[in-house]
């Protein structure tokens, strides 16, 4: 005779406890790594974002400077009593130490400046530009141009106060205002960075004053 021993029902429970709790082990260690690859994730992005935030103010920087160091060129180009109408030999490339002006392109930019050549293209964000300044800021080489726009005339001067019968005509020195447009192009060749920074300025006939 033959006698068939059943398995109780203790041990069949205790089987199934058993592979609940693996199941929810496996159910909260998956739950763990994604939380964990999330926080990597959103730390490694982070830092991404604060890196390229203090890039693109350290490359504005650079920009700017350069519109400061062309505002500071006009102003003692045409000054009377340092340039008088000429580029200062200390700009220059070749000069020591060295200036912002290439010596090559510096006949072109004292004929800007003093107006002989208004709104001159001269300048091109790209290949083939030909700036008017090129500094080394940091990590970061800024290329600028510098354009005469116009001039005009102060209100109640006598080159606005008879314009209207004689026509615009030449006024007092220190009655009229200059208008150049510095435009500064910054670059970081090593991690492709780049900003650009753009600026009119209003300057008297003196040098003394040119106001942004």
């Amino acid at each position: 005779m033959t006698v068939m021993v059943m398995p109780s029902s203790k041990d069949g429970g205790a089987k199934s406890e058993q592979g609940i709790a693996m199941l929810t082990v496996m159910l909260v260690m998956l739950m763990l790594t994604v939380l964990g690859i999330s926080a990597v994730t959103v730390t490694g992005l982070e830092n991404r974002m604060a890196g390229f935030m203090t890039s693109m103010e350290s490359a504005t920087a650079a920009a700017e400077s350069c519109t400061g160091a062309g505002v500071n060129l006009i102003q003692q180009t045409i000054d009377p009593y340092v340039g008088a109408g000429t580029l200062p030999t200390a700009f220059l490339s070749n000069a020591t130490p060295a200036g912002p002006v290439p010596q090559t392109n510096a006949t072109v930019l004292n004929q800007e400046i003093m107006g002989s050549s208004d709104n001159n293209s001269d300048f091109a964000d790209g290949a083939g530009a030909v700036p008017n300044m090129v500094q080394t800021v940091g990590a970061y080489t800024v290329s600028g141009d510098i354009d005469r726009l116009y001039v005009k005339g102060n209100p109640g001067s006598g080159m606005q106060q008879f314009a209207g019968y004689e026509g615009t005509g030449s006024s007092a020195v220190g009655s009229s205002n200059i208008y150049y447009r510095i435009d500064c192009v910054a670059r970081n060749a090593a991690t492709g960075t780049s900003a650009r920074a753009t600026a009119v300025y209003a300057c008297t006939l003196t040098g003394e004053s040119c106001q942004k």
